[in-house]
């Protein structure tokens, strides 16, 4: 998609399909990771699975790869979450990743819908375990205070490229 390719990852609730939206509206090539390339499969075998879990939500490797592949734009930014990024991250240019305080994080995931990830008690007990340990982020990558408004959190990923 990109001569140069990004991801941009974070917790749930941290604003990385906000992030994705402002990214488009000002005219970079942007994937929806979560819309466009997720699926429930085992992270290290990539084969489907029923069971809709937080470990099993994957990203398609072979799409991803075609993907970054196809240079058509300058710029691709790669938005969302996946288990297993550890399987294609080294094709991105660049990794940012989206932090929030858990006060700001627990707002956000408050307001979500019950059928949206996040949106129940359980979900959100996950999210703030993982907020707390990192546990299910890259280990390097720029982290961006996703705490400002949007446009500000959108013009401090821009500098960087």
């Amino acid at each position: 998609m990109g001569i140069r390719n990004y991801l941009i990852e974070g917790v749930s609730g941290t604003g990385k399909t906000t992030v994705c939206e402002e990214l488009q509206k000002r005219g970079y090539q942007t994937i929806h990771g979560d819309r466009e390339l997720a699926y429930q499969g085992d992270p290290e075998t990539g084969i489907p699975m029923d069971s809709a879990t937080h470990e099993n939500h994957i990203w398609d490797v072979d799409k991803v790869k075609d993907l970054v592949g196809n240079q058509n734009a300058e710029i691709t930014f790669f938005c969302g979450g996946s288990r297993n990024f550890s399987k294609f991250i080294d094709l991105f240019d660049g990794v940012f990743i989206l932090e929030v305080g858990i006060d700001t994080l627990n707002q956000r995931l408050e307001e979500r819908p019950e059928n949206e990830f996040g949106g129940k008690k359980t979900e959100r007990e996950l999210i703030a375990r993982l907020h707390k340990t990192k546990e299910d982020l890259p280990k390097k990558g720029i982290t961006v205070d996703a705490t400002a408004p949007i446009e500000q959190v959108v013009d401090e990923i821009v500098r960087y490229i």
